[in-house]
């Protein structure tokens, strides 16, 4: 096995905690709902209140870290519908309820902000945005949704999201015959391979990703390169319509090393119809994609 394959069957994930600097989020003030706004508001701690639970059992884990949980619960607890549009969130009250600091409140409120989750106005307070106003491209969006009552829908659209981009990434990659891309994406389907012969689908899913997200960059469109994290959140998606990337077995391995030989020998044509090849649904699903195009 070589040193990198090693290497990623025995990293760990990292995550970005998106934290903010002190000064910045003292120049960023969140002003709190006024007082008519709180009349009316259900109790966090009432029997019902699923807020609440989540609240005290986020209070016993503390292994994503305060800001990263406090982010993770409450951008569920919105993408779920548990908190509807135009829901007031009051900073000491969320404080309260999940025993954290203000400024952990304020720097996760900062990050739904920034997903489009939540908006804060003088006066007004800060409030859950519908919808509409959500980045649905953002990767953690992505997630709550595929995991959330969402979860169909959300699959579906990534299934077709990567129909869209990643054939023509494969046959503009095609293009860009660079020795060093060349052999990293070899490395991953070596990897694959490693990974699958010891049933280690972690590893498999990961090297699967790097794999699609490089193909991506080295297509030469800047605008597609914008889209590789899409392409990854879709691939640490399971349990919607299983396509070749979805499944550590000899087929999808073989797709994948069809991918790798197009690209080395610049074949745009065959490197988009083995892609489009492996990402079509298995008959055993519902088809949410059409069949490859003969070339």
């Amino acid at each position: 096995m070589s040193t990198l394959a090693h290497t990623m069957m025995t990293a760990a994930r990292s995550a970005d905690s998106g934290l903010a600097s002190p000064g910045e989020l003292d120049r960023y003030p969140y002003a709190e709902a006024p007082a008519v706004d709180r009349v009316g508001i259900p109790a966090w701690d009432g029997g019902d209140s699923e807020l609440g639970r989540v609240g005290r059992r986020a209070a016993g884990s503390r292994g994503r870290g305060l800001h990263g949980q406090l982010v993770q619960q409450l951008g569920q607890m919105i993408v779920s519908g548990d908190l509807g549009a135009d829901r007031p969130l009051v900073p000491e009250e969320i404080g309260q309820r999940f025993e954290v600091s203000r400024t952990v409140v304020r720097e996760s409120l900062r990050v739904l902000e920034a997903k489009g989750l939540v908006s804060a106005r003088p006066n007004v307070g800060t409030r859950v945005r519908p919808v509409s106003d959500w980045n649905l491209l953002d990767p953690d969006i992505i997630e709550w949704r595929a995991f959330g009552p969402q979860r169909d829908d959300q699959r579906r659209e990534l299934s077709e999201l990567r129909w869209t981009i990643e054939p023509l990434a494969a046959r503009l990659a095609a293009g860009h015959g660079r020795e060093d891309v060349q052999q990293r994406l070899a490395d991953m389907v070596e990897i694959m391979g490693h990974a699958m012969a010891q049933g280690d689908a972690l590893t498999f899913s990961r090297a699967d990703s790097e794999f699609h997200s490089l193909l991506i960059q080295v297509a030469g469109n800047r605008m597609l390169e914008h889209l590789s994290g899409i392409v990854s959140s879709a691939l640490q998606v399971s349990g919607g319509p299983v396509t070749g990337c979805d499944r550590p077995n000899e087929a999808s391995l073989a797709h994948h090393g069809r991918i790798r030989d197009a690209l080395a020998a610049g074949d745009g044509a065959a490197a988009e119809a083995a892609m489009r090849q492996l990402l079509t649904v298995h008959p055993e699903v519902e088809r949410v994609v059409p069949a490859p195009r003969e070339h």
